[in-house]
């Protein structure tokens, strides 16, 4: 079975990288997504042992760091009709990618997140996309 990558996006303010980094047994579930498509793709096609970028969107607008898809798609704790995954991380970034170095990379161009409207917090990445972002992440 093919690895899949994805990008996270979550407000620091309300659950960045170091709460997750804390989380107990450094992982958790990533729940409370009230959108159908996102909860489609955490349904349908998110599987164990994808890859994640973690984005910290708001503040910072950047991606700090890399998880793994530990639990595949499960009914919300918080609300039976919406899906949540398991996931922990596995590197903070030396450098954290920001959106304005994303947007000046030619091979990034086409990324879901640098599309005009793209709003989800659960975005496919493709695997020459995530080797780009983790070579800017080692700085």
């Amino acid at each position: 079975m093919a690895r899949h990558y994805w990008l996270l996006k979550s407000d620091p303010a309300t659950f960045g990288w170091p709460e997750l980094e804390r989380a107990k047994g450094r992982k958790t579930v990533w729940d409370g997504v009230r959108n159908y498509q996102a909860r489609n793709t955490l349904r349908d096609d998110v599987k164990r042992g994808d890859g994640i970028l973690f984005y910290h969107s708001q503040s910072d607008k950047a991606i700090v760091g890399t998880c793994t898809v530990t639990r595949p798609g499960f009914p919300d704790p918080g609300d039976n009709a919406w899906t949540a995954i398991e996931i922990a991380p596995k590197a903070r970034f030396a450098v954290a990618v920001t959106l304005e170095a994303l947007r000046a990379v030619p091979g990034l161009s086409k990324m879901a997140l640098l599309q005009r409207g793209s709003r989800l917090s659960v975005q496919p990445v493709t695997e020459a996309e995530w080797e780009i972002v983790l070579a800017m992440g080692r700085g």
